[in-house]
């Protein structure tokens, strides 16, 4: 699959590298800050940080899926404030990625930094089948750590 990606700062590729797999075995790529200046996130606080980056999508049949950096969210408690940010096909605006700082203490965003991950997926989209029952299994209802802790 070919992602179209267009520059929209001109430090992408410069000062701002291209997304890029890290590894062969890596799901996605990771999104960088581009940004003039740092930027400070306050705990509890939010910011929304540019990439420089539009992609295009070469169909409905794809989705491309802003994800938290692991490492950013286990030692700082930042992440995208709305968990799974979604670029749906037919976007063509600028990638921005809400960051959300659950950590006790102010986290500083700098130039280039590595702030997300975007994942390229496939689209299933669902028929809606409304029905008066639905089949049973042997969990049920049950939810919220009904199989364990």
């Amino acid at each position: 699959m070919d992602l179209k990606i267009k520059a929209v700062s001109p430090k992408i590729g410069k000062d701002i590298p291209l997304p890029f797999y890290a590894t062969p075995g890596s799901a996605a790529m990771d999104l960088h800050a581009c940004i003039d200046e740092a930027v400070s996130i306050p705990a509890g606080g939010r910011k929304v940080v540019p990439t420089g980056l539009a992609i295009a999508l070469p169909s409905p049949d794809y989705v491309a899926l802003v994800y938290a950096r692991s490492g950013l969210g286990i030692k700082h408690g930042v992440a995208p404030a709305n968990c799974v940010g979604v670029i749906d096909s037919d976007y063509r605006g600028e990638i921005m990625v809400g960051l959300q700082n659950s950590g006790e203490s102010d986290f500083t965003v700098r130039p280039g930094d590595r702030i997300a991950q975007l994942m390229i997926a496939p689209v299933v989209r669902a028929s809606l089948c409304v029905v008066e029952e639905l089949d049973e299994t042997d969990r049920g209802a049950g939810g919220f750590g009904s199989t364990g802790a």
